[in-house]
């Protein structure tokens, strides 16, 4: 199974057409991928839909790395028990 950074590298290389290369956990969608605020609001459901749950706009405007919503989904992943 694909991990978290792996699954979110794929949304990002689709939804921004960046090479793989330039999504590193540091990356900032802002001043690295050239994401603007329409690209993070499709960035951010495309998550949501693959991960499941909700991304909260508070919790949104908190992501500006790759680093923040890999750790976001990480800590907020609905249990598989």
């Amino acid at each position: 199974m694909a991990t978290t950074l792996q699954r979110v590298t794929d949304i990002i290389v689709e939804q921004l057409a960046v090479e793989e290369s330039e999504v590193t956990m540091d990356a900032s969608f802002k001043d690295d991928l050239d994401a603007d605020s329409l690209d993070l609001v499709e960035l951010i459901m495309a998550f949501e839909e693959e991960f499941g749950g909700e991304i909260s706009d508070e919790q949104a405007q908190q992501i500006v790395t790759v680093g923040d919503v890999v750790n976001h989904l990480d800590a907020n992943a609905p249990s598989s028990d």
